[in-house]
C-alpha cells in the first residue's frame, strides 16, 4: 500500500511540475558552443550590487543571455534599458573586446533616475555607451550591432501618454530602425509579459502586456526570422488578467522569450 501511495504521489508531482514549471523547455534551434561559465562569471562579478544579485533568481540572466547567444567580443543594443540591470550584466559578458549601447529616453528615465546614476556615475561601466534617443527619433548606424536585446518593453510600443512624453510610436519605422542596425545574422532577443490569447496591441499601453504572436508577426513584417522559443520565464500561476504592476503579481509574470535571426 505504501509503495502504491508513493507511486501515485511521484506521479501526481511530476504532472504538477509539468503543469506549472516549464523551465528549460526550448521550441526550435538552441543556442549551441556556448560556454555556460562565461554567464555564471558575468553574474559573480563583485562590482554588482546586492539589489542586482536579489533580483537573479527570478530574472535567469545567465539561462537568457545564453538562450539570446551573447558571447565575448559582440557589439550588444539594449533597447529601453531601463535602469540598466541588464546592460551592466552584458558588459561583464561582452568583455573589454565588445561593446554595450543602453537606450533610453526622457520619460524612462524619469522612472529609473536613481539606479540610473548610481549604476553609471563616475564612469563606473566605460564600455557602456548611453544613446538618449526618443522613440520616434532613433537613428541608428547600419548594420552596427552582433545582437538587440529588447526586455519587458516591446508591449511599450502601444503605450500612448503624450502627456507624459510618450506619444503614438510608429511601430514599422521603429522595427525597421532596429533591423537595419543589425548585421547579416544577428540576434534580436525579446522577453514580454503574456497577455491573453487574442488580446489586442492595446493591451500593451493598459495592462502591459502583449501576445507573443503579435510580436513574431510584426517583426517578420520587416525581415526577422524566428529562430527559437523558450518557456524559461513560465509562471502559469500568473492568468494575464490584472496589470504588470499588481503588487500580488509584480516582479512574477508570466513571460514569453523569443530569439530572432536577421539572415543575409
Amino acid at each position: 500500500m505504501n509503495k502504491t501511495i508513493a507511486t501515485f504521489l511521484l506521479a501526481f508531482l511530476l504532472v504538477a511540475c509539468g503543469q506549472h514549471n516549464h523551465g528549460h523547455v526550448v521550441h526550435g534551434a538552441e543556442s549551441h558552443d556556448v560556454d555556460p561559465a562565461i554567464y555564471a562569471s558575468a553574474l559573480a562579478n563583485p562590482a554588482r550590487s546586492d539589489a542586482d544579485r536579489a533580483r537573479d533568481a527570478g530574472r535567469k540572466p545567465a539561462e537568457v543571455l545564453k538562450f539570446f547567444g551573447i558571447t565575448p567580443g559582440m557589439k550588444v543594443f539594449d533597447m529601453f534599458s531601463g535602469g540598466g540591470y541588464y546592460a551592466e550584466i552584458l558588459t561583464h559578458v561582452v568583455g573589454d573586446t565588445g561593446l554595450v549601447v543602453a537606450h533610453t529616453n526622457e520619460t524612462s528615465l524619469g522612472y529609473v533616475s536613481d539606479e540610473f546614476n548610481a549604476r553609471y556615475g563616475d564612469d563606473r561601466l566605460p564600455i557602456v555607451e548611453i544613446l538618449m534617443a526618443e522613440n520616434n527619433e532613433l537613428e541608428l548606424e547600419v548594420e552596427q550591432f552582433d545582437a538587440i536585446i529588447l526586455v519587458l518593453g516591446y508591449h511599450d510600443l502601444y503605450w500612448v501618454a503624450p502627456q507624459q512624453g510618450w506619444p503614438k510610436i510608429n511601430v514599422t519605422q521603429l522595427l525597421a530602425e532596429l533591423h537595419g542596425s543589425l548585421k547579416p545574422g544577428g540576434i534580436l532577443g525579446i522577453i514580454d509579459h503574456y497577455a491573453d490569447t487574442g488580446a489586442p496591441r492595446e493591451t500593451g499601453g493598459t495592462l502591459h502586456r502583449i501576445g507573443p504572436s503579435i510580436v513574431i508577426t510584426e517583426l517578420e513584417a520587416v525581415g526577422f526570422e524566428l529562430e527559437a522559443k523558450s518557456d524559461l520565464l513560465r509562471n502559469m500561476q500568473d492568468d494575464h488578467s490584472k496589470g504588470v504592476f499588481d503588487p500580488t503579481i509584480r516582479g512574477r509574470t508570466d513571460r514569453f522569450m523569443l530569439r530572432f535571426r536577421k539572415r543575409g
